[in-house]
């Protein structure tokens, strides 16, 4: 790849690595029937949309998750942990490569993300790697939640590229789901699907990138 001077990154399964097996299984031990219908990489409820959107606050998305299970005596606690469920973990390689190339590349994080992920992986970083919070990693940081849009939406690249002054053909994206890479191809940016066993750490290295 070359003349990239920018990249921006998805957060799940690019940097911190997730397991929807295992939050379906969360929700299926709340009472959530058909969870794969309910929450999927690909397909989910509307409430999850909303959320990432920041159109419903986490009182509401516990409310609903409530009616769903018929369950109304589960604790906030118990909702936010079979949601937050969903993280494994960020290899420390991956902290230690976008430490290093923010020095020669302006880099950006851009996650279909919500308030009560956001608090979990804030703290993850804090207590795992002394970081305030992601935002010492990146030039900025861009949550769906916060900006009210959403990927694949073309919208959400459109305000990353205006608000930083970015060239489409001198900027990656690196994200885990094809359909939004969709979104960024048709504003011209260069692509790249993070499939398991890559990582960023081999990709940058085979790529000369660092």
């Amino acid at each position: 790849m070359q003349n990239i001077k920018n990249i921006i990154f998805d957060y799940g399964n690019v940097i911190f690595n997730i397991d929807f097996k295992r939050v379906q299984q969360s929700f299926r031990d709340l009472g959530i029937e058909n969870v794969e219908v309910f929450f999927d990489h690909k397909n989910q409820d509307p409430v999850f949309d909303l959320l990432d959107r920041g159109e419903i606050n986490n009182a509401d998305f516990r409310a609903h998750i409530r009616e769903v299970t018929g369950k109304h005596e589960l604790s906030d606690q118990q909702i936010d942990g079979a949601w937050n469920s969903i993280f494994l973990d960020i290899p420390a390689p991956y902290i230690e490569l976008l430490k290093k190339i923010k020095g020669k590349y302006r880099t950006f994080l851009l996650s279909n993300t919500n308030a009560i992920h956001e608090i979990f992986f804030t703290d993850y970083v804090k207590k795992n790697f002394g970081l305030e919070s992601n935002d010492e990693l990146f030039e900025k940081v861009y949550y769906s939640h916060l900006v009210g849009k959403r990927k694949p939406e073309a919208a959400i690249f459109e305000q990353v590229l205006t608000e930083n002054n970015l060239k489409p053909e001198e900027t990656l994206f690196i994200d885990d789901s094809p359909q939004h890479l969709e979104g960024a191809k048709k504003l011209g940016i260069h692509t790249f699907l993070m499939t398991s066993p890559d990582n960023i750490t081999k990709f940058f290295e085979r790529e000369n990138l660092i």
